[in-house]
């Protein structure tokens, strides 16, 4: 007879972390990391695809957040939406989009901000583009339903204020 999922038990990388008090969080963070994985993989590929190769995952999320809605953004911005806190990080990204023409140094007052350039925005809808081709229309292939998807998307959001919490908390111990 062959063992079921139930079976089984939560499928986990690390069983040691799902022995507590809720399994199924062990359960999301394997999940989780294959998620990353697999989008940092995509984005680098679908951004190459674009025309644009050697950017990292965090290049081509400042990329899009800069293009986002079409206004000057700021450093602290940028990292707020992103969720980093290391700004040396995103401000590299920053300067490598600069370097390729993608992204433009600008002011708002005293302020500095980045701005998309017309070669960064026709990236960016390429990629959109190329997204669309491969991506969603392969995800509307297995019938998920977007209701449920955007559920998903809101667990994930409130969560990730679980974790924000739990790794203030483990700094201070």
């Amino acid at each position: 007879m062959q063992p079921t999922s139930d079976d089984l038990g939560p499928i986990v990388s690390s069983g040691h972390l799902a022995s507590g008090a809720l399994p199924a969080l062990s359960e999301f963070e394997f999940a989780l990391s294959m998620t990353v994985h697999a989008f940092h993989r995509w984005m680098v590929r679908c951004m190459a695809a674009a025309g644009v190769p050697d950017l990292s995952p965090l290049d081509v999320l400042v990329l899009h957040n800069v293009n986002h809605r079409g206004k000057p953004k700021r450093l602290a911005d940028i990292c707020l939406v992103l969720n980093i806190e290391d700004t040396h990080i995103v401000n590299y990204s920053l300067k490598k989009l600069e370097r390729l023409k993608l992204v433009k140094g600008g002011r708002k007052g005293k302020e500095k901000t980045v701005e998309v350039t017309p070669a960064g925005g026709e990236t960016c809808q390429r990629y959109a583009q190329i997204r669309e081709q491969l991506l969603v229309k392969s995800a509307r292939a297995t019938g998920l339903d977007p209701a449920r998807l955007s559920e998903i998307a809101a667990a994930m959001r409130s969560l990730s204020g679980q974790y924000d919490q739990a790794a203030r908390a483990a700094a201070s111990l």
